[in-house]
């Protein structure tokens, strides 16, 4: 856990920047999946969420918790950074002056989760909270805080991309450039760290916390979807491999 007050200041430091940049692409419509936008709705990851009591871990400026909130959810969004929740609770108080529904916010690590067992019906987050906390922390508090039949459904980067990023490009090309085999810990700007574990850790964590695996979606991009969040060559990267991991999952 030595990371929560890195990777705080981190995004304390770059929320402004990141909203701006990224707000209109993870805004653009509800439920929109990871670096590609991909809807869910194609995916079928989340199912219906009415009714449901709902976590999201890492909710930056809650895009994503408003629009499950609106579907019926009762979702409380829970952030490490105080600058990302201002900006949620900025764009929660224009979404009650238009109606919408309302939701919670709550700062918080998801290594260290504030909130009773069996608080929750579903626990999600796309990149967020399983990107920016150790899995072997996080996960177990996941699942800690769904009932019975709870869901934890959560996307992250493949490893396989992580692998191929060239650090001095600054993009992901078709070059192995770091060692699969001992995936962890990502150094980050200022101290802050991001993690990253292979398909089969990934397996090891989940079971281990008592969940069972349901499925594992690999979100396959149209030839020619943007990547918003990093460059690739060639720019059909993720259409060929997997760049991401949608992982769904159950407490039983």
């Amino acid at each position: 856990m030595d990371s929560i007050p890195a990777n705080r200041r981190l995004w304390n430091q770059i929320s402004s920047a990141y909203q701006h940049e990224h707000d209109p692409q993870i805004g653009a419509m509800p439920r929109l999946w990871g670096m590609y936008s991909v809807p869910d709705a194609h995916l079928h990851a989340l199912g219906d969420v009415t009714g449901k009591r709902v976590l999201e871990l890492g909710c930056g400026a809650g895009q994503w918790s408003r629009a499950l909130a609106a579907e019926g959810a009762d979702v409380v969004g829970l952030d490490l950074s105080e600058a990302q929740l201002a900006a949620a609770g900025r764009a929660m108080g224009a979404g009650r002056a238009m109606g919408a529904s309302r939701y919670a916010l709550v700062q918080g690590a998801a290594e260290q989760l504030p909130f009773a067992a069996g608080s929750f019906d579903l626990v999600f987050c796309d990149f967020g909270g399983l990107s920016w906390a150790p899995a072997h922390l996080a996960v177990p508090q996941a699942a800690r805080v769904l009932g019975r039949g709870g869901r934890l459904v959560f996307n992250v980067a493949s490893p396989w991309f992580e692998a191929c990023y060239d650090e001095a490009a600054s993009r992901v090309t078709t070059t192995l450039r770091q060692d699969y085999f001992g995936l962890n810990t990502i150094a980050e700007d200022d101290g802050a760290s991001s993690y990253q574990l292979t398909y089969g850790d990934w397996v090891k964590v989940l079971r281990g916390a008592g969940l069972i695996i349901d499925d594992l979606i690999e979100p396959r991009p149209e030839l020619e979807t943007p990547n918003g969040y990093n460059e690739t060559d060639p720019p059909d990267w993720a259409h060929r491999w997997p760049a991401e991991l949608l992982w769904v999952t159950h407490k039983p």
